[in-house]
C-alpha cells in the first residue's frame, strides 16, 4: 500500500524570514524521513487558512508564528495546559476531523536555559511582557527562579527601562531578552540596560537568532558574561513539533 504524503508546514504573516522549512528539510534528509513536506503558509487571514486547511489533502499539523498565536485559539477543538497557560498556540495536530493546539515555546525555553544554569543563577530579569515572556516567566517560576519583568510601559511590568538600575543588574545574574530589538536587519538595536554593571557572573539569554550574535549579547560578552541565543530553543520546539504531531492521541 502506498505511504501517504503528508504536509506540514508554518502559518504567519511575512515570513519568508522563518528558518523553519530549511530546519526541517535537512531533518527528514538526514533522518530518511520520506513522501513529506513542511510549507509556508504566508497568510493576511488566518480565519481563511483554516478554511482551507479543513480541506487540506494530507496535512496533518502545523506550526504558528507571530502574529497568529492567539488568532485561532477559539476554534481549536482543545488546547494544551501550556497552550492555555500561554494563551499562545504555536503547534498545531490534525486529530481526525478535530485540532488540538500546543505550546512548544516552554519546552524549547526551559530545556535550552536548563543545561547553563549554575547555582548561583537564582534570580533574572526579563526583558519584555509579550507572548515570549509569559513562556519566560512561567518556565523561571517552575524553575524555582524570582524574576522581575521590564518594560517600556509600568502596567505592563514590574519596572520600566530607566528604573532598572545598575545595582539591580548585579543582582540579578540571569538577563533575559524576550523582545524583538536586535533582530535582522536591525542589528544594532539592544534593550536599553546599564550594560556597565554585567560581569562574568551574568548569563545573558536572547530569544533572538538571526543574527547569531545580537548586540545584546556582544555588550554582555564585553563585559564577561556568557551569552545564548534562541537557535536552540527553536530546534527544540521544532523537534517537540514533531513529536507533537507523529505522537497517538
Amino acid at each position: 500500500m502506498e505511504e501517504q504524503h503528508r504536509i506540514y508546514g508554518l502559518l504567519g504573516k511575512d515570513i519568508s524570514y522563518s528558518f523553519s522549512p530549511a530546519y526541517f528539510k535537512a531533518k527528514f534528509e538526514r533522518e530518511g524521513i520520506s513522501n513529506v513536506d513542511y510549507l509556508m503558509f504566508d497568510e493576511v487571514d488566518p480565519f481563511v487558512f483554516m478554511a482551507k486547511a479543513n480541506k487540506m489533502k494530507g496535512l496533518e499539523g502545523f506550526n504558528i508564528t507571530i502574529p497568529y498565536k492567539q488568532s485561532l485559539i477559539p476554534i481549536f477543538d482543545s488546547i494544551s495546559f501550556e497552550a492555555s497557560e500561554m494563551l499562545a498556540v504555536n503547534c498545531v495536530k490534525r486529530n481526525g476531523s478535530k485540532w488540538e493546539g500546543y505550546n512548544t515555546d516552554v519546552y524549547g525555553f526551559e530545556y535550552s536555559l536548563a543545561p547553563l544554569l549554575a547555582a548561583h543563577h537564582s534570580k533574572a530579569v526579563v526583558l519584555g511582557t509579550g507572548g515570549a515572556s509569559r513562556a519566560v516567566t512561567f518556565v523561571l517560576q517552575k524553575l524555582g527562579i524570582a524574576f522581575l519583568t521590564v518594560s517600556r510601559s509600568k502596567n505592563k511590568a514590574d519596572l520600566t527601562y530607566e528604573q532598572l538600575s545598575p545595582a539591580m543588574i548585579q543582582n540579578f545574574p540571569i538577563i533575559i531578552n524576550t523582545t524583538p530589538l536586535g533582530t535582522h536587519p536591525n542589528i544594532d538595536q539592544k534593550p536599553a540596560i546599564p550594560y556597565e554593571a554585567l560581569n562574568e557572573s551574568h548569563l545573558l539569554y536572547d530569544l533572538v537568532y538571526n543574527p547569531a550574535e545580537s548586540a545584546f549579547l556582544t555588550a554582555g560578552k564585553n563585559q564577561g558574561a556568557a551569552i545564548k541565543n534562541g537557535l536552540q530553543m527553536l530546534e527544540l520546539q521544532a523537534e517537540k513539533s514533531w513529536e507533537i504531531w507523529n505522537s497517538v492521541t
